[in-house]
């Protein structure tokens, strides 16, 4: 009996930390790729916009979406050399691409630095091609900038970030961005349309309530 049981638990913890790409499979709109897009990186007047990687996109979607001055947050795929990527071919890991959130916002709400500690307070960014129970280099963690003035910001916060909190582990790769491409539509709002997938429950959900515990910055209220 106590070997049955084991094994039961087993399964069940299996089950419950599922990879989030094996999760992502079983989602009924698992292969369509009519949503797969480049998506223009101008960003509309008065706005500003910003690419981050750090794990699976559904839980980093669904933090810098609660933060004052993020307008939309789009789940999609950036840092690659393959054209027009789909996420069955993401997930081979030969494309170079990473699971990457495009975040427009106000810069007169929030500055592109401040993003940038979101980012790094939200993830474990000594983990390489690795976030939680995810592997491979599509979960790696990529600062995306795309002038001389954000690539400074970046390697500025980061520097500190390394000296401050992660104790010289950093492994973020600082990257310029050039090309999004936004992922299949069963994956935008994931959490919000999903809120029982064992991953969101078990991973995701947990993740976000540790940053929300942690970041002391500008919240929205309904969060």
């Amino acid at each position: 009996m106590k070997s049955l049981i084991t094994r039961i638990c087993i399964i069940a913890l299996a089950v419950a930390f599922t990879a989030c790409n094996t999760s992502k499979n079983t989602n009924k709109g698992h292969g369509d790729t009519s949503a797969v897009r480049k998506v223009e990186l101008a960003a509309p007047e008065g706005k500003a916009v910003a690419a981050f990687a750090s794990g699976c996109f559904w839980c980093t979607e669904e933090i810098f979406e609660v933060v004052v001055g993020v307008d939309s947050v789009i789940s999609g795929y950036a840092g690659g050399t393959a054209p027009n990527p789909t996420y069955d071919l993401v997930n081979t890991e030969t494309t170079g691409h990473a699971e990457t959130v495009l975040v427009y916002y106000n810069p007169e709400q929030v500055s592109y630095e401040e993003l940038v500690k979101v980012f790094y307070l939200s993830h474990d960014p000594t983990t390489p091609n690795r976030q939680g129970p995810d592997r491979g280099s599509s979960y790696r963690s990529i600062l995306f900038y795309q002038s001389p003035e954000e690539k400074q910001i970046a390697e500025r916060v980061t520097a500190s970030m390394n000296q401050e909190r992660f104790d010289g582990k950093i492994v973020t790769e600082l990257k310029n961005l050039d090309l999004f491409y936004r992922a299949e539509g069963y994956h935008q709002d994931y959490i919000e349309h999903n809120p029982d997938n064992p991953y969101v429950q078990q991973v995701s959900i947990p993740r976000f309530n540790k940053f929300k515990e942690t970041y002391t910055g500008k919240l929205k209220e309904k969060h």
